[in-house]
């Protein structure tokens, strides 16, 4: 059973052929605070789901192939200004729960912030290694990225060996 305190969220990480990682500008921010596109699971939706449903409301993204899913979960707690946000719009968190997904992008299909007109979340997006997007990511979220990268790097390695293997 979930933590109630834990908002429930799906994290996502995309890699490309070159082994590099999607990673996404926020578009409520002034600077550039990077992420990888995640969200909210849904009442009545798996985590699965939810990784592809927000890839897609997220990114216009609907071609990613779904490679592995982290064993475990990870939480991090909501720093106090965030928190405070947050209590002010009636949500009763300190945190989040991710699960995390790992997909592969070998596609012509281009990124699409306005899929989602209602929450536009990004308004840049690059390719980096994940070790760059990792350093990227606000203080609060590093813990979480980093268990990420210690699952899906290996991940990632193992399945362009097998793709360049059989191309």
């Amino acid at each position: 059973m979930m933590n109630k305190l834990y908002r429930p969220n799906a994290g996502i990480v995309l890699f490309n052929r070159e082994g590099k990682v999607f990673v996404c500008a926020r578009a409520d921010k002034k600077d550039m605070q990077w992420q990888f596109p995640q969200g909210g699971i849904d009442n009545g939706e798996t985590a699965e789901q939810a990784a592809v449903r927000e890839l897609k409301e997220e990114t216009g993204i609907t071609s990613a192939k779904l490679v592995y899913a982290a064993p475990q979960t990870i939480k991090y707690d909501y720093p106090p200004l965030v928190l405070k946000k947050f209590q002010k719009l009636g949500r009763p968190h300190i945190g989040q729960e991710q699960h995390w997904f790992l997909f592969f992008y070998d596609s012509a299909e281009k990124p699409d912030f306005t899929t989602h007109p209602e929450e536009i979340e990004f308004k840049a997006c690059e390719w980096v290694g994940f070790g760059e997007a990792v350093k990227r990511i606000i203080g609060f979220k590093k813990e979480s990225y980093q268990y990420a990268q210690s699952v899906f790097e290996p991940v990632i390695a193992a399945y362009l060996e097998k793709e360049e293997k059989t191309s």
